[in-house]
């Protein structure tokens, strides 16, 4: 698990390897990864954007912006939280990924909210010991 908090709003990420959508002999590797918001501030706030940047073993770095997440745009009271499973797939067995989200106030008042950068590992990835 992996966790950061930015205006007492904490974002927790937990990545899993789904060994049966991935095809190792073509180089095609796929993770989901849950996703935990939580409000623990005393504000009203909105998740309009996301913002992924995913780098894989190769270098090869991947951005996504888009508006909500998963098709939603959740509102989230103080106390609540919100939870949401969604994936990424690339062509190496190992990457990282970090990100933010666009958070909204009922007064209009847009930030970023800290998504952890969190590893995405398959058992097919090379071990290297330097």
């Amino acid at each position: 698990m992996y966790t950061a908090e930015t205006r007492s709003i904490n974002v927790t990420v937990e990545p899993i390897y789904l060994e049966d959508q991935s095809s190792p002999g073509e180089s095609h590797f796929v993770w989901a990864y849950h996703v935990r918001i939580e409000n623990n501030g005393d504000e009203t706030v909105q998740l309009r954007n996301r913002y992924w940047r995913i780098t894989d073993a190769f270098g090869r770095v991947q951005e996504v912006r888009g508006p909500g997440v998963v098709g939603v745009e959740p509102v989230l009271n103080p106390g609540e939280c919100f939870e949401y499973t969604s994936g990424t797939p690339l062509n190496a067995p190992s990457g990282i990924m970090v990100g933010t989200y666009e958070m909204e106030t009922p007064g209009g008042e847009r930030f970023d909210v800290e998504v952890p950068a969190f590893s995405l590992d398959s058992p097919h990835q090379t071990v290297r010991i330097n």
